[in-house]
């Protein structure tokens, strides 16, 4: 007698539903897509028990016959697919055929549907996996599936399910995601009778979005502004980094309409966001990617939440890109909306700057370095790269600047006006400055806005892209030592100075190998020319060790926006009127000033109107 046996059709079953319906909301998920499939405009949901007690979906789409009712109860009974090259060109939800008779397997399931060309509808009644009742039936045009006692035949599935809360929760999250996906059909989800989403059509994309994460502010829409030539195309909204967004708000995917968790797309809006928003802060969102069913495959999965990209390194690419340049254009506006509404500067702006400011405070090392080439001999934040052609000029300079006389001391907490508002105002275009406070916030006006200014977040993100343009370029300025340094190592730090040694050198770092672990710092960059070279080049090596896995741009940039950061100035930094003018007027010609590199916000502009409801006055 064999030992191997063909399993009877409705194990068979059971052990298929242990990958399609591992919980009741892979149930709601594989229902609505059927409404879906089935052009249906209008969707309500019902849950009682958690899901396992009662799940009924009602949709107003196609429907189907009686034959239809019963081939659907059939595994592999589907009518998106029918030979091997539809597998390569799929654009429906559902495409298997293996869901409703997994479904069915593990529960007490009805399915009432009727035609819009029939006067009667029909009904299956399935027992666990067995067709118990099929009569016709007066029904609404579309279909009715409900679904009661889920795992009721296999107690094991049900004790491995979550509190019923946490279960509720995953199918909120399904319902959610396809609202969000297709704003033009109506969905509603009751649980124990309680209407807990309720979506109308037709909406927009923004309305809709607005309305499911219970977010009513401003989006970046980082549909590109060019015509797609790589079969690829993108559209969505992103929550702005810097706004508080609920609990209910994250980043969702979609590829080709349907929700999906891919770890690629989503590294690649991080990279996309990368210096815009807060390390360890998630974006908030809805990316939509419209591709060629066959450059994707959907059929890695029985559940379908993955996907595999044929091509999934200009996907990467492609979605990187378009959200970057979507913060960019945002900048654009930004710039617009805080500086001018009438005359701003343009990004390549020549107009003399303003008088300049004083090296942020720390360690001074200039006492150790000569001029070699193109130089800056401290960090003179506002002052125009201009190279200095000997030590003489270097002098000239550091002398102008410490001729000022000292600043009056006064309290840190006060909020600082000019002697003679009338004399003394700064305006930068439509940007008047009104005061500092705690020598951190530069206090502005513009028009019916104030608008709030981090004095150390907006330089560091000048300095940031000044010394990233410059590295990309190959002309980081670099500080011979006058007295070099000499370092000891240990061999993994030796291992990882000689693996990455040509970028450490391109950042402005000169380094000599003395033999060993033993190295010699000749020079570093020009823009670190106040801190510690020791220290300076422990933590680019730190930077390059931990890199696990990560793009070597992302890392070059981590240790920009370190050297920047140090030489930023800092809070409490007590900065002059031209000062101030001169970093305002820096802001108004970049390309990218609204976040730090870290992702911290620059400035924060309140209305009339806001300001008036914190005060009850609307």
């Amino acid at each position: 007698m064999p030992k191997i046996r063909i399993l009877p059709e409705q194990l068979a079953n059971q052990i298929a539903a242990g990958e399609v319906v591992e919980r009741p909301a892979s149930v709601v998920k594989e229902l609505l897509e059927n409404s879906l499939d089935a052009t249906a405009t209008r969707i309500e949901i019902e849950i009682e028990g958690g899901g396992t007690r009662t799940i009924r979906v009602v949709d107003n789409g196609e429907g189907m016959d009686e034959d239809d009712i019963l081939l659907c109860l059939e595994r592999h009974g589907t009518s998106k697919i029918a030979e091997n090259d539809d597998l390569h060109a799929i654009t429906s939800l559902g495409f298997r055929g293996e869901a409703i008779p997994s479904i069915s397997s593990v529960s007490r399931m009805s399915i009432k549907s009727r035609q819009a060309d029939a006067s009667l509808g029909t009904e299956v009644v399935c027992n666990f996996g067995i067709v118990k009742k099929v009569e016709t039936c007066g029904a609404p045009i579309g279909t009715t599936m409900e679904v009661h006692n889920l795992f009721g035949n296999t107690p094991a599935r049900k004790k491995f399910l979550r509190t019923k809360r946490t279960e509720l929760s995953h199918i909120e999250e399904v319902v959610r995601n396809y609202a969000l996906a297709r704003p033009e059909i109506s969905f509603l989800l009751r649980i124990d009778n309680r209407e807990v989403i309720r979506v109308e059509a037709p909406m927009t994309r923004e309305e809709r979005l607005s309305q499911l994460i219970n977010y009513h502010g401003s989006f970046i829409d980082i549909t590109p502004t060019r015509t797609p030539d790589h079969g690829i195309e993108i559209s969505g909204l992103i929550v702005p980094p810097e706004a508080a967004i609920p609990v209910a708000a994250r980043l969702r995917l979609f590829v080709n309409g349907r929700a999906v968790k891919d770890r690629m797309v989503s590294h690649a809006v991080h990279e996309g966001l990368r210096s815009f928003i807060l390390k360890g802060k998630n974006p908030a969102g809805v990316i939509f990617l419209n591709i060629d069913p066959s450059l994707v495959d959907i059929n890695v999965h029985p559940a379908k939440h993955e996907i595999r990209f044929r091509d999934s390194q200009l996907v990467h690419q492609v979605l990187s890109e378009c959200v970057r340049e979507a913060m960019l254009n945002q900048q654009q506006h930004l710039r617009y909306e805080v500086f001018s509404k009438q005359n701003v500067l343009p990004a390549n702006h020549t107009e003399e700057p303003p008088p300049v400011l004083e090296p942020a405070p720390g360690n001074n090392y200039s006492h150790s370095y000569q001029t070699t080439g193109p130089v800056e001999p401290e960090r003179l934040p506002f002052e125009r790269n201009e190279p200095a052609t000997s030590t003489n000029q270097i002098d000239q300079q550091r002398k102008r600047y410490q001729s000022r006389p000292e600043p009056v001391e006064r309290h840190k907490d006060e909020i600082t006006l000019p002697p003679n508002p009338q004399e003394q105002l700064i305006r930068v275009n439509d940007l008047l400055v009104i005061g500092t406070f705690k020598d951190l916030y530069i206090l502005c006006r513009n028009g019916d806005n104030m608008v709030i200014i981090d004095q150390h977040a907006a330089h560091e993100r000048l300095l940031f892209e000044e010394f990233r343009i410059q590295y990309q370029g190959g002309k980081v300025s670099c500080q011979t030592l006058l007295f070099p340094i000499t370092i000891e190592l240990t061999i993994t730090q030796t291992e990882i100075i000689e693996r990455h040694r040509e970028e450490i050198e391109k950042m402005g770092f000169s380094l000599r190998d003395f033999g060993g672990n033993t190295w010699i710092i000749a020079g570093i960059p020009a823009l670190a020319a106040n801190h510690d070279p020791q220290e300076l080049l422990l933590d680019v090596i730190d930077r390059f060790g931990s890199e696990k896995g990560r793009k070597r741009d992302s890392i070059i940039d981590d240790i920009i926006a370190t050297m920047a950061c140090k030489a930023a100035i800092k809070s409490g930094d007590q900065l002059t009127n031209p000062e101030i003018e001169g970093l305002l007027e820096r802001m108004a010609r970049a390309d990218l000033f609204s976040h730090c590199p870290h992702g911290r916000p620059v400035l924060k502009t309140f209305s009339t109107t806001d300001i008036k409801k914190w005060f009850h006055r609307t």
